[in-house]
Formats: C-alpha cells, sequence, structure tokens
C-alpha cells in the first residue's frame, strides 16, 4: 500500500528520534504536529504508549487524524498554540512526558496552499495566520501598523538591512490605497530596494514576509513561555527536542535551554546558593545536528533546520 502524499516531508526525521530515545510505553509530545510526519513514527515505535499532538492550525489537525487514523486509540489531537502547553498538558491530566518534540516555523503545506497568504511566490489576500481563527493578520499588521513597528518588526525578525526604506514605502503606499494581497507588498518591497538588492540570490520579500509572519503569529514570544513548560512537564530523564529554521529562534532556544541548564541565579560573589533554584534540564550537545547531505538533496527547505536537544535533570 502506497502512503498518500501529504506535502510535508519531517525534517530530520531519523535525528529526532535518535535524541527522544522513544520508550515504548512512554507518553510523548509532538507540540507541532503539522501533518504529522513526526509523529507517525513516534507512533510505530510506541506500545501501548500515548501521542499528544498539539496545532494551532485546525487543518493541519484534520490532516493528521486521517494519516494517523491506525493509531487513534492512543493519540490525542489538541488545536492549540505551544504556547499554553501547561495549561495543555494539565487540561489532559498528564503529569510526567517521556519526550517532546517541536518543530518550529511555517509548515509546507502552509507555504504550499497560497490562499494562506505565507508565500511571495503567489498572489493572495494578505493573511499569514496559523490559526485561522486568530484575529490580527498581515493585512492589519501592514495597514494598520506605525512606520516605527514596521521599521523594528523588520530589522528585528527579518534582519533586513533596508527596513526603513521597505516601512517607508509600505507607508507611502497604504495612504494612497491599502495593500490588500502578497503580490502588492512584493511590489512594494522590489520598489524600496537599491538595484543591488534585487539581483541578490535570496527573494528581496523573503527577510520581510518573514518579519511579517512572525508578527502576525507571536512565534517568538511563544518560545521561552512553552520551553520552561515543557522543561516543567517532562519526567526525569525525559527528553527535549527542538528544530529551529533560523537565527533569532535558534538564538532562543540555545539561551532558554542554557538557563534551565543553569538553575543557581545568585551572583558569583556569593559563598553559597541563596535562591534555591536547580537546573531542569541537562544539555546533551554543545552543537545543534543539521541535515546531512542526502536528506538536503531530497528536502531543501531542511538547509536551515538545526536540533538541539535537552535531557530533564532528577531534581
Amino acid at each position: 500500500m502506497v502512503e498518500k502524499d501529504y506535502g510535508h516531508k519531517p525534517v530530520l526525521l531519523e535525528e529526532s528520534l535518535r535524541v527522544l530515545d522513544i520508550r515504548p510505553g512512554g507518553t510523548y509530545v509532538d507540540g507541532t504536529l503539522g501533518r504529522a510526519g513526526h509523529s507517525l513514527e513516534i507512533l510505530r515505535r510506541l506500545e501501548g504508549g500515548r501521542l499528544i499532538g498539539i496545532d494551532q492550525d485546525q487543518s493541519a489537525i484534520d490532516a493528521a487524524r486521517e494519516r494517523l487514523a491506525g493509531f487513534l486509540d492512543r493519540v490525542t489531537l489538541v488545536h492549540g498554540n505551544f504556547r499554553d502547553l501547561g495549561d495543555i498538558l494539565r487540561d489532559l491530566g498528564v503529569r510526567g512526558v517521556d519526550g517532546m518534540l517541536f518543530d518550529l516555523g511555517v509548515s509546507s503545506p502552509q507555504l504550499d496552499e497560497p490562499e494562506r497568504g505565507f508565500s511571495y511566490m503567489h498572489d493572495a489576500p494578505l493573511d499569514m495566520r496559523m490559526d485561522s481563527t486568530a484575529g490580527l493578520d498581515a493585512a492589519e499588521v501592514v495597514n494598520a501598523w506605525s512606520y516605527e513597528e514596521l521599521r523594528r518588526i523588520l530589522y528585528e525578525y527579518g534582519e533586513e538591512r533596508f527596513a526603513p526604506q521597505i516601512a517607508r514605502a509600505i507607508v507611502r503606499r497604504r495612504e494612497e490605497r491599502a495593500i490588500e494581497t502578497t503580490g502588492e507588498l512584493v511590489e512594494v518591497i522590489r520598489s524600496a530596494m537599491p538595484a543591488a538588492a534585487l539581483r541578490e540570490k535570496q527573494h528581496p520579500a523573503k527577510r520581510t514576509f518573514q518579519a511579517v509572519r512572525i508578527a502576525v503569529n507571536g512565534e517568538l514570544e511563544a518560545l521561552p513561555p512553552m520551553l520552561e513548560a515543557a522543561a516543567e512537564a517532562l519526567s526525569p530523564s525525559g527528553r527535549l527536542a527542538v528544530i529551529t529554521f533560523h537565527s533569532l529562534e535558534d538564538r532562543i532556544v540555545k539561551q532558554t535551554m542554557r538557563t534551565l541548564a543553569t538553575g543557581c541565579t545568585c551572583p558569583p560573589e556569593f559563598p553559597v546558593c541563596v535562591c534555591g533554584k536547580k537546573p531542569k534540564l541537562r544539555l546533551l550537545s554543545r552543537k545543534p545536528v543539521t541535515a546531512g547531505p542526502e536528506e538536503l538533496q531530497d528536502n531543501p527547505r531542511s538547509r536551515s533546520a538545526k536540533l538541539r536537544w535537552a535531557e530533564r535533570t532528577g531534581y
């Protein structure tokens, strides 16, 4: 039987399974369910265990329910944001988790569905919401946010060196008429950039679209509370694995994991610890895992992927 193509190749799949070190009877969380590529392989390794799949995109939940049809007796699917991980697990009565996986960023199906407005390669309404029930969309960010806020997110979230010029061009264009589609936004971005920048290999709109998407979905702000809740919910020796796709995500994951692995925050001159904080995580590798040559050839979107992982301490 040939498995249906779900339009998504799970990134760093074998590496993720290896670092999670699946226990057949364990409880696992896939906090970014997507099209359930990682979840399916976790379930194939469980014998009586349980998987909790979380995603803020209802279409991902629906697709995962179909793809995981043969395992639904041991799967709980939750439509929610991983920033609420602690509340989600409490509501489910889950106290100890043996492993958690978070594959961050926009999924391949979201990019490949033009009507979602994530891609600068298709003309579509400005949306970019991972959760289609959320109130804030890309059209509001582009047409209602101030020049200062636009410049800030383009610089901070997109690392766009032409942030001031692009923000000014957006404000000028929307004073004439609203920017309603991704194609119109790409046109504005191009008009603001010098000719030399337009000749670069990277698409001129890539960084701006990344910045707007991150702002719409609050992606970076969600990471620290998610990681803290994950560390709290793991059983001793439980594993936490996180895949990032750009430097902003990776920096936050790296720093938050390091903080959770440090414990005591007392000044070095204190003779004894008075804060009482204990390390919750043990970092298992200083360097992240990246895709090998075979995966890079088979799935170009894996090029920027980095996998970091840690283990819950016994405290």
